[in-house]
């Protein structure tokens, strides 16, 4: 059985072989387009993972957090993430849409050290073993079975035509 910080770490690994195979993808985005779906991709996976932590890991550490004054940056890293993400999403501007894409791309890597380096091993110090397991049970793993390269490898098609199964312009008006 996993506990909740095993379960949320292996996330990590999961985002991050994600954003590198991303990273690999973005010398040949060309438009804005590209980069909004690269980063709605991004979003969507980051969100049940933010919503475990926020709901769990956070909710149940809440008192020891404030008292070191990290629980008021986790969720300003969160916050910072999600609106990188949000206005990559609604930039008129390639380049614009790019920076800020790339920019939830470190913010995220640098959010996911951060909780690694001084959380979890705070949540491992206060909860013991069964409590950190019965957290793991109510936060299962939500990455994608595909992995980073089958996830690419599915997106290709989309990413490099959008009008590919119904994703071309008049279907990102919804």
């Amino acid at each position: 059985m996993m506990t909740i910080t095993e379960s949320l770490t292996s996330e990590h690994t999961q985002f991050c072989l994600l954003f590198d195979e991303i990273d690999r993808l973005l010398p040949d985005v060309r438009t804005v387009a590209e980069v909004r779906l690269l980063s709605r991709l991004v979003q969507g996976a980051l969100s049940h993972h933010a919503d475990v932590e926020e709901n769990l890991a956070y909710a149940a550490l809440d008192h020891a957090l404030a008292e070191k004054g990290e629980s008021i940056r986790l969720y300003q890293d969160h916050h910072e993430i999600d609106w990188c993400l949000q206005h990559a999403r609604s930039a008129k501007g390639f380049t614009t849409s790019l920076r800020l894409l790339k920019a939830g791309l470190k913010a995220s890597r640098a959010h996911f050290r951060r909780e690694e380096e001084t959380i979890f091993p705070l949540f491992e110090k206060l909860f013991n073993p069964a409590n950190l397991e019965a957290l793991g049970i109510e936060a299962p793993c939500m990455v994608s079975p595909l992995g980073p390269h089958g996830f690419a490898n599915a997106l290709r098609g989309r990413l490099w035509k959008p009008e590919h199964d119904g994703w071309g312009p008049k279907q990102h008006a919804r």
